[in-house]
């Protein structure tokens, strides 16, 4: 039975769009702690199969556990999806019924105190989700010039007042390194002029800045993208592409990338406009409140 941590985001819309052999190839993107993947698994028989990536070598323990009962076969690599091709050929596997990406975060992430991902609670600033990566949040605010900041906070979390608080992170550095998500909080707090009990609530007044951060730290638009680029040539004809976003700057990302090969005449899309989630489940799983879900089949 899966704990609250693994309730997979739009699990039950997502197999409405499915059609799969019981020996169908499903590789999931983002294995976490194997939601997704026990529930497609649990349908595939015992020449299924399924290929779990993942970053996290504590997701892919927890993963293998949940995952352990399944009939199908199931191969779990400790890479990032940008590597699919790669991932794909060590595992013998040339195409895929099914490509699943979702670019969300389990509760375990967000609340790892080692990580830094959330201003909730006051965590070292690494923001890291493959500790291999050398460049962590905290060195990223003490290396980068004050313009460079300004852009990472702008683009990445399409924040207005990026400038404030890049000039006010340059200033603060001066005195003291910026180590902490509550030291960074307080600089958005202090630049936008904003109530400090704001920093404890899940305001997206700060919680863009923690995005930006977040996103550069793990390349997170430029690994999409690869992926993205790669999937036509992994895909079986009548394959199946589901991606799952959590914000708009990824959910652009994949939006364009589906509908140039909509037009291209390779995918056909199986949703008109991308799936969010019943109030059914945002009650059961208050994470799926953002998800968007588009999902393609590949016609050639």
């Amino acid at each position: 039975m899966l704990s609250e941590e693994h309730i997979p985001v739009l699990a039950e819309p997502l197999i409405e769009k499915l059609i799969l052999p019981a020996d169908a190839v499903i590789v999931d993107c983002t294995l976490g702690h194997g939601g997704h993947s026990l529930l497609l698994g649990s349908r595939l028989g015992p020449n299924g199969r399924i290929i779990g990536l993942d970053v996290d070598p504590e997701s892919i323990k927890k993963a293998r556990d949940v995952l352990a009962g399944l009939e199908c076969r199931v191969d779990i690599y400790r890479e990032n999806f940008s590597r699919i091709d790669s991932v794909m050929e060590l595992a013998g596997a040339e195409s895929a019924d099914l490509i699943l990406a979702d670019l969300g975060f389990c509760s375990a992430q967000l609340e790892n105190t080692e990580r830094g991902l959330s201003f909730e609670q006051n965590m070292p600033l690494d923001m890291r989700l493959d500790e291999r990566l050398e460049v962590t949040a905290a060195d990223i605010l003490k290396s980068e010039d004050e313009n460079v900041l300004a852009d990472i906070i702008y683009r990445f979390g399409e924040e207005r007042a990026s400038r404030r608080i890049a000039r006010l992170i340059v200033e603060q550095r001066k005195n003291k390194p910026i180590t902490t998500t509550a030291e960074l909080a307080a600089i958005v707090v202090r630049a936008k002029g904003l109530n400090r009990r704001w920093v404890k609530s899940r305001s997206k007044e700060i919680a863009q800045t923690f995005q930006a951060l977040r996103i550069a730290v793990n390349h997170e638009l430029d690994v999409l993208e690869r992926l993205l680029e790669n999937l036509p040539s992994r895909l079986k004809t009548g394959g199946y592409a589901a991606v799952i976003t959590f914000h708009s700057l990824e959910a652009r990302i994949v939006k364009q990338s589906f509908k140039q090969l909509e037009k291209a005449g390779v995918y056909e899309a199986l949703t008109k406009k991308p799936i969010t989630a019943s109030q059914d489940e945002c009650r059961r799983n208050p994470r799926s409140r953002s998800a968007q879900m588009r999902v393609v089949c590949k016609k050639m």
